[in-house]
């Protein structure tokens, strides 16, 4: 019974000794495995870290560029060009005639509008006359970086447009030309479009003179701009323009015109003619009044030259205001007949009276 008992014994020994030295082994593999957990958990963090410090400092980097970079610099719109400034027209006393005037325009960088529909909405609420499709058609289109959306705003319409928060809609600075008396000398001033490039009247000949050169170098300013003095009377021109007009519309004419010459120097003192328009909106009466017919009229005078004969002949001392002349009969000069107008009466007429009538039988010749 002893030995069985002191084999049994030593089995026991043996085997608690095979298992504990089976456990040391699985300690040391599992110890290894978490080693290398660990190590790739700190790799995965020191990884992302990086990475994450990379990114702040690309974007502080960036922000710091923006920071010290001029604004248009920066964006994707075109830089703004050289406000182009034009010399004040004024008449022979000094009254201003044609002047500048600074104002903004608006535009849209389109590929940043999030909602066009809204923009749209909130813009036809300041300006009713925006042509809506055309508009939502530019505001619409995410290709573009740039787009006009009204040309020389009033600061009220500024300020409106300021106080709809819309982000993708900035102003430009831009000039507006300003004519005070309107229609007044519309056909001597002449007028501009929307870029302030002259199209009529001295705003053109300033144009021919070399002005536009110089404006689309940018070497305008309102600084060295001497103002261009015509010889017009503004007090003159404002008398001639009424007259003219009243005259129109008294005796339903198509047309009327007049014009004062000093005659000593041959400087025109007023002119006008009507139909004219308006400088500040030449587009409104639709073209009726751009024909200047002082100037740029071909009609014959035909009657007028009367005017001129009957004042010679009595310049010269030729004829007297009591002199008369047979107007009873037609003229015969070769094949050709010259008659009266059917109201000239068939009778003898005195000076006074064939510059009434305008006979063409019986003027002083």
């Amino acid at each position: 019974m002893s030995i069985i008992h002191a084999l049994s014994a030593s089995s026991g020994r043996l085997k608690r000794l095979t298992i504990g030295a089976g456990r040391n082994r699985g300690g040391r593999k599992g110890k290894s495995l978490s080693d290398k957990k660990l190590r790739l958990t700190r790799s995965r963090l020191v990884i992302l870290a990086a990475t994450f410090s990379l990114a702040y400092v690309a974007i502080f980097g960036k922000l710091a560029y923006y920071g010290m970079t001029p604004d248009d610099a920066g964006s994707a719109i075109p830089p703004a060009p050289t406000v182009a400034f034009r010399p004040d027209i004024v008449d022979r006393n000094g009254q201003i005639l044609a002047t500048d005037i600074r104002t903004v325009s608006m535009y849209a960088e389109p590929y940043r509008v999030v909602d066009p529909d809204e923009a749209v909405e909130k813009l036809a609420s300041i300006f009713p006359d925006l042509d809506r499709k055309a508009l939502f058609q530019k505001l619409s289109d995410k290709r573009s970086h740039f787009a006009w959306l009204r040309r020389q705003l009033t600061p009220k319409e500024q300020s409106e447009v300021l106080g709809l928060g819309l982000p993708a809609i900035g102003f430009r600075p831009d000039v507006r030309r300003f004519y005070p008396g309107g229609r007044t000398a519309a056909h001597i001033v002449g007028y501009v479009d929307i870029d302030n490039h002259g199209v009529a009247g001295m705003e053109k000949y300033i144009d021919q003179q070399g002005m536009s050169d110089l404006a689309a170098t940018g070497l305008t300013s309102t600084d060295d701009l001497k103002p261009v003095k015509l010889s017009i009377d503004l007090r003159v021109q404002n008398i001639v323009h009424d007259v003219v007009a009243d005259a129109i519309g008294r005796y339903q004419a198509q047309a009327a015109g007049a014009v004062i010459l000093d005659i000593h120097t041959g400087e025109v003192l007023a002119m006008a003619s009507v139909p004219d328009y308006d400088p500040n909106d030449p587009q409104a009466d639709g073209g009726k009044g751009w024909l200047n017919r002082m100037s740029g009229g071909t009609d014959e005078m035909g009657s007028v030259f009367k005017t001129f004969s009957i004042a010679m002949a009595l310049d010269t001392g030729k004829v007297t205001l009591n002199d008369t002349f047979d107007a009873s009969a037609p003229l015969h000069y070769g094949r050709f007949t010259i008659h009266d107008d059917r109201d000239v009466p068939r009778r003898i007429l005195s000076i006074p009276e064939i510059f009434r009538y305008s006979s063409n039988v019986a003027p002083p010749r």
